[in-house]
């Protein structure tokens, strides 16, 4: 480098020395100038190699920093899972998720001539459309928003907001009453198309109020203060009240399951002329008969109370249940009418069990779907079911049924039922053509489901 600088220089400055024509000889002039003008160089030559080695020893700058690169790892501001329906949940508690059910059912009914009238043979149903949404708030808090459109107009379901952060919760809203396991436990899990016959007849429903639950490993406790359904109580002469509350012991001993629970319920109609009225269907919804069935009788409030009983054990369980309903009848004896249910079941497929969560029966859930290859899970049940309306004078009728059903869930959110019961109806609001009240009937059901 320094040569080649040396070489540059010093052919510039030969260039600028005075030419002598034809190779002349140089004066002493000439001559005293080029020495001058060879030391001139000479002296800049050396200038310059002095900055130039400053100029390399000194450290080479450092690199601009570059920004830093997000770890892959981190997590989003909002996650997103999947259970049957996209669940949104933020880092600071919140979450969200949309919910619903498709209840398609078809149900006959085959009785004695002049009982069913137009009401009767094979018909179909929407039974249930659910649609809403549930989540949490940070805070202890969630909530539920869930209405049923099969109706064609929005009748709501589950509305409520509740506050716990513990074994103990507060809920507000439109919920059910605390009742029996075969209310409580969900009707996208019942073993038949239709609950036990006591539940409709003797009006269990949600209900608007506000309850108080406690739920330890094996203890369950609920109570609570509750007016009407909401719609009963757009009319402003419904003023009524109930207290209702149950308990569940729900030991587990290994594998198996066991429920043991009873509850209490007292209602006052109040209201200026209040009527009661117990009825039932044959176990198909898609008729308005009621084979059995007290008509309205003066009453000003009700009483009742229940027990429960089941248990889970690998692909087996049972269940049964007990309840009775007295009428308030001031100046009259008060009537008692009763009804329960035995239930036996089993899943077949392998592998494959009823599940159980907080008091009440859950999803089956297949161990093989057919998404995997497999068949899904399959549970075959049977049932005898018992509901009395007779008593203190009244005659509502006597029902009794057994009832045989099977189940089959290809993956987790689609279940199809069927079952088939066979009825002895004594004392039937509805006579034959004959005029007898004392007979047989015949009722199919099936149902395709799917919830999210």
């Amino acid at each position: 480098m320094r040569q080649l600088l040396t070489a540059a220089l010093l052919a510039t400055s030969m260039l600028s020395l005075p030419t002598v024509a034809h190779a002349q000889a140089m004066t002493a002039e000439e001559a005293a100038q080029l020495r001058a003008e060879l030391a001139a160089l000479k002296a800049q030559v050396q200038t310059l190699e002095t900055r130039l080695d400053a100029a390399t020893m000194q450290p080479a700058p450092a690199p601009a920093p570059t920004p830093a690169t997000p770890s892959v790892t981190a997590k989003p501001a909002t996650e997103i899972s999947w259970k049957g329906a996209p669940e949104f949940k933020t880092a600071d508690g919140w979450t969200f998720k949309p919910r619903g059910r498709m209840q398609f059912d078809m149900a006959s009914v085959d009785a004695p001539g002049g009982v069913l009238g137009t009401h009767g043979g094979l018909t179909t149903e929407i039974r249930r459309v659910f649609l809403g949404f549930d989540g949490k708030i940070p805070g202890g808090f969630s909530y539920r928003v869930e209405a049923d459109f099969a109706g064609g107009g929005a009748e709501l379901t589950d509305v409520y907001l509740t506050y716990g952060q513990g074994p103990l919760s507060v809920t507000v809203g439109h919920i059910r009453h605390f009742t029996s396991l075969e209310d409580v436990t969900s009707d996208l899990f019942t073993s038949f198309t239709e609950r036990a016959a006591f539940v409709p007849a003797f009006g269990f429903e949600r209900r608007v109020g506000l309850g108080v639950q406690y739920k330890g490993k094996q203890l369950l406790a609920q109570a609570g203060v509750f007016g009407d359904n909401a719609n009963d109580l757009l009319n402003d002469a419904n003023n009524s009240i109930s207290a209702d509350g149950r308990v569940v012991w729900m030991p587990k001993f290994g594998e198996t399951q066991l429920h043991l629970g009873g509850s209490a319920h007292i209602r006052d109609f109040n209201d200026q002329s209040p009527t009661a009225r117990y009825r039932a269907r044959p176990f198909a919804h898609t008729t308005d008969v009621r084979l059995i069935d007290t008509g309205n009788i003066d009453a000003t409030g009700e009483r009742g109370y229940g027990l429960e009983a089941a248990v889970i054990s690998g692909p087996f369980h049972a269940a049964g249940e007990g309840f009775w309903q007295t009428m308030k009848r001031p100046g009259f004896t008060d009537p008692t009418f009763f009804g329960g249910y035995a239930e036996i079941g089993m899943a077949v497929t392998p592998g494959d069990s009823r599940s159980y969560k907080d008091g009440a029966f859950d999803r089956l859930k297949p161990s093989r779907s057919i998404a995997d290859g497999g068949i899904g899970a399959i549970e075959i049940n049977a049932r005898y079911d018992h509901l009395d309306l007779n008593d203190a004078g009244i005659v509502g009728g006597r029902q009794k049924a057994a009832l045989i059903g099977l189940v089959w869930a290809p993956i987790d959110y689609v279940r199809i039922t069927a079952n088939y019961g066979k009825l002895w109806i004594y004392e039937a609001r509805i006579p034959t053509a004959d005029g007898d009240r004392s007979y047989k009937a015949d009722t199919f059901g099936l149902r395709t489901q799917l919830d999210f």
